[in-house]
């Protein structure tokens, strides 16, 4: 049993959100007081009582050829791009300031350096994501509402 009072329901509220953006570890740390949370993987699959035949060798699919360009749908392509605006932190993505109203950017629109394009609420408090850079929103990957993991892609800056 801890020596320290337990926060339960800050306890149950981290779960939900380990839950709710498929997290598998999350540590917290306050003063000298560590909270972790971390998942279960799956459980050891049961020794069988009788031998099981081994499977038959799957045939491994011939490899598709890479596309001559990026492709929009496949936002793993840009990762590298210089103009890639990630997520930093986890959490839940919004592009507009309330449901409802002008999100924030549009692609086509120009924005500079440190103009919000989005907002990332996490634990219940509203993060301001930030241009990077200057220049054209080429391409926006997120919808509204919908979780995002640190690092996800989220648009391009061009």
């Amino acid at each position: 049993m801890p020596n320290f009072p337990v926060d339960e329901p800050l306890l149950r509220r981290l779960a939900e959100l380990m839950s709710e953006t498929d997290l598998a570890e999350l540590q917290l740390t306050d003063g000298r007081r560590v909270i972790r949370l971390a998942r279960g993987g799956p459980r050891p699959a049961p020794v069988p009582s009788a031998p099981v035949p081994a499977p038959e060798p799957a045939t491994p699919p011939d490899p598709e050829p890479a596309p001559a360009s990026p492709d929009p749908d496949r936002p793993e392509e840009f990762a590298d791009h210089l103009g890639a605006v990630t997520s930093p932190m986890v959490g839940t993505l919004y592009v507009a300031a309330a449901q409802g109203a002008e999100p924030f950017i549009k692609a086509g629109d120009q924005v500079g350096e440190g103009d919000q394009m989005f907002i990332i609420e996490a634990m219940k408090t509203m993060n301001a994501v930030l241009a990077h850079r200057s220049g054209t929103v080429a391409q926006i990957f997120v919808e509204d509402a919908t979780p995002v993991e640190f690092g996800a892609l989220l648009a391009i800056i061009e």
